[in-house]
C-alpha cells in the first residue's frame, strides 16, 4: 500500500517542484503568518516523504497553499479510503458544512444527514433527535450537540448535528490515529443525559473518561462504565451550521489556537 509520504512525492514532483523550492515557498507562508511552525525544511519534507517524519496541522496548511490544492482534497490525496478521514464538505441542502468521518461522502452526505433540518433554537443539552415516525428503521441515530456541550468545541461546536451508528459500541483502545479528525468520537448516555466525546477506557474497563477537546473550556470527565454511563454508538458525520462569515472567523480562531498548541509541545 503505498504510504502518505509517497503520495506527497507525487503530488510535489506533479508540480515540477524541488525540496528546497518547497521550503523556500513556505519561507514565504511562514513569514506572512508570522509564525514560524508553517515552515516546511528541504530535510524535514524528505524525512516525510520517506514516511519517518509525523505531519502537522500547519505544515499540511503550508503544503496544500504551496500545490495549490484545499486542504480536504489534499487529505483525500494522501488518505484515499481511509475509513477514519475526516473532511470538511458543503451540504447543497442543508445550511451547514458537514465532516463525515466512515464511508463515501457523497453517499452518506445524501443519505444520511441532507434531509437533517436544524432547529431553530439549539438545545442547553445534548439530546437524540427524534425520527418522523418515532423509531429508526436504520442502525443509525441522530443527535445535536447542546448549547452548553462544549466537549468538542471548537471542532464540534454546539449546535452542531452527528449521526451515529449504533453497530459501533465498542470503545477502541488503539490509538492510531495520527491527527484528532481520526479520533474516535462516541455518542454516550449518562444519568444526567447524553455528551459528545472522544474517550479512554481504564485496564480494567471499569472507568470511562470523556476527553475533552484541547481549545475546549471543558474538563475531562469519569464514570463508571456500563453501570453510570452507556455508549449508544460510534459518530460517523456531523454537519455544522455557521453562517459564511462565522465559518472564517471560527477557521482563522482554530488556526491561531492549534499554533499556541504545536508550540507548547514542541517547547
Amino acid at each position: 500500500m503505498v504510504g502518505i509520504g509517497a503520495r506527497l512525492r507525487a503530488i510535489r514532483q506533479q508540480w515540477g517542484l524541488s525540496l528546497r523550492e518547497v521550503e523556500q515557498r513556505s519561507q514565504g507562508i511562514a513569514r506572512g503568518r508570522g509564525d514560524s511552525s508553517f515552515q516546511v525544511s528541504a530535510s524535514w519534507l524528505a524525512r516525510l516523504e520517506s514516511d519517518g517524519h509525523e505531519l502537522t496541522v500547519n505544515k499540511l496548511i503550508a503544503l496544500a497553499e504551496i500545490y495549490g490544492i484545499p486542504i480536504d482534497q489534499l487529505l483525500r490525496s494522501i488518505y484515499p479510503g481511509n475509513a477514519e478521514l475526516l473532511t470538511l464538505d458543503q451540504l447543497p441542502s442543508s445550511s451547514g458544512s458537514t465532516l463525515p468521518i466512515e464511508g463515501s461522502r457523497k453517499s452518506q452526505a445524501n443519505h444520511s444527514l441532507s434531509d437533517t433540518p436544524f432547529p431553530d433554537q439549539s438545545p442547553d443539552e445534548t439530546t437524540l433527535l427524534t425520527t418522523e415516525n418515532g423509531q429508526s428503521l436504520t442502525p443509525y441515530l441522530r443527535g445535536i450537540i447542546g448549547r452548553l456541550d462544549l466537549t468538542l468545541d471548537p471542532m464540534i461546536p454546539p449546535g452542531s448535528i452527528v449521526r451515529i451508528d449504533t453497530r459501533n459500541r465498542a470503545i477502541s483502545s488503539r490509538k492510531n490515529w495520527s491527527h484528532e479528525f481520526q479520533r474516535p468520537v462516541y455518542f454516550l448516555r449518562t444519568r444526567e443525559g447524553h455528551v459528545c466525546s472522544w474517550c479512554e477506557l481504564d485496564g480494567n474497563s471499569e472507568w470511562l473518561t470523556l476527553i475533552a477537546h484541547p481549545l475546549s473550556p471543558a474538563s475531562s470527565r469519569r464514570w463508571r462504565y456500563r453501570t453510570e454511563i452507556e455508549n449508544l454508538g460510534r459518530v460517523t458525520s456531523v454537519v455544522i451550521r455557521l453562517a459564511f462569515h462565522e465559518f472564517n472567523r471560527s477557521m482563522k480562531f482554530m488556526e491561531r489556537q492549534v499554533r499556541v498548541a504545536v508550540a507548547r509541545r514542541d517547547a
